[in-house]
């Protein structure tokens, strides 16, 4: 049920292959280990407004949003957030601010439904 969610300011099309990265940290999750392949869910948000500090929106910035069910270890959780940020970095080095955020959803919360 890993759901990962790369929000980029619009400006980074220019210099990133967007898809081709998502394809690639979609790999990486693939490849952790961690997860039953057929659960693993990632997506692209391109952001055209957004404000940084005071310098607004000259910054340009990737961020990754990894949610995975509860009961990972902090290792295993590092570990995936080093390897997302590896790729981000061999990729988008040009990208002012990269970010990775792993969190943790709650089991006896999340619902889910298939149709």
């Amino acid at each position: 049920m890993p759901n990962l969610v790369m929000e980029y300011s619009n400006s980074v099309d220019e210099r990133v292959n967007v898809q081709g990265l998502l394809e690639d940290l979609h790999k990486v999750a693939l490849q952790s280990g961690l997860f039953d392949i057929g659960s693993v869910k990632s997506r692209s948000l391109r952001c055209d407004h957004w404000l940084i500090g005071e310098e607004g929106d000259s910054v340009d910035f990737i961020h990754i949003s990894f949610e995975l069910l509860d009961g990972r270890t902090p290792e295993q959780k590092r570990e995936l957030s080093r390897q997302l940020m590896a790729e981000l970095q061999c990729q988008a080095s040009s990208v002012q601010s990269l970010t990775v955020n792993i969190r943790d959803m709650d089991k006896e919360c999340f619902q889910k439904a298939l149709n």
